[in-house]
């Protein structure tokens, strides 16, 4: 590591991460107007937030931060990519990286990788379907809309709460921490598609302070010891494609895996690319 990421990331290991993000929770959930006005002006202009794509511009009609924060934007703010055959993006962000699966292995960055094992909850089955298949990163910024979106239409079949480390998802750190985003508490979502299984997995981070999905509500915190899972027969929800499947109350790294030989992704989809949601990021191939 450099001296960069020796200040950046080493202070991260002794941090109380999960007490530090429910701090940060009770912060973004206070509604003293006074408090959340100043936080939320001074995350717009630090950050350079577009309000005016806003479904309410005013930063001051926001009852809280974390509602700021978790903003819906307007009809027609976002255009899904509509052909048949189209994966839309699930999310504002910036991608960090995307490619092939190798050998059950996830590329990170700088040399570092994880296994999807892992990333799934430790389930050998449920990681066999991904194996040698597709996977893209996006990480969502402070500036980013922080709702995340169906890449196409999909039947929800498991859902798996992983407890974790809450690092900071950052370029600086993701380059440095080894196996980050299979350290880090996440939320992994298994839909049935056109395209075969497809998993979002929500990634948490320090100062998230939860993560929700449409389904089910809050599914973090708690904060537990063992991974939690879910079943969806019967009565599983289905989402359509741009449908909105979940949101990080604090912003974080979404990740998207599909199995081999199902889906292409564009060229153009390369680390560091800014993405907007519901743009084309590939196609599907079945």
């Amino acid at each position: 590591m450099n001296l960069k990421e020796l200040l950046t990331v080493l202070p991260q290991y002794g941090l109380p991460h999960h007490a530090l993000s429910n701090l940060m929770a009770k912060l973004t959930h206070c509604r003293n107007p006074t408090w959340k006005n100043l936080f939320i002006k001074t995350i717009v202009r630090l950050y350079g937030v577009n309000m005016a794509e806003a479904k309410y511009p005013d930063p001051d009609s926001y009852a809280s931060f974390n509602e700021f924060f978790t903003r819906e934007l307007q009809d027609g703010a976002r255009t899904f990519a509509s052909g048949r055959d189209e994966l839309a993006c699930p999310a504002d962000g910036e991608v960090s990286q995307a490619g092939t699966i190798e050998a059950g292995r996830i590329f990170q960055a700088k040399g570092h990788d994880y296994s999807v094992l892992e990333l799934l909850g430790g389930d050998a089955e449920r990681a066999a379907a991904f194996s040698d298949g597709r996977f893209a990163t996006i990480y969502l910024s402070p500036k980013d809309y922080h709702r995340l979106h169906m890449p196409l239409a999909g039947t929800l079949k498991e859902m798996i709460h992983v407890p974790g480390q809450l690092f900071s998802v950052n370029n600086t750190t993701v380059g440095a921490v080894p196996n980050l985003f299979a350290r880090n508490e996440r939320v992994a979502c298994i839909f049935d598609t056109e395209a075969g299984p497809m998993a979002l997995i929500l990634v948490g981070a320090i100062f998230v302070s939860s993560v929700e999905t449409v389904w089910h509500g809050v599914v973090t915190p708690p904060t537990v010891s063992q991974a939690r899972v879910w079943q969806y027969g019967a009565d599983a929800p289905t989402l359509a494609k741009g449908a909105e499947m979940g949101r990080f109350n604090m912003g974080s790294t979404i990740i998207v895996l599909f199995g081999p030989e199902q889906v292409a992704w564009h060229a153009d989809l390369t680390a560091g690319r800014a993405v907007r949601l519901g743009e084309s990021i590939g196609r599907h191939l079945v």
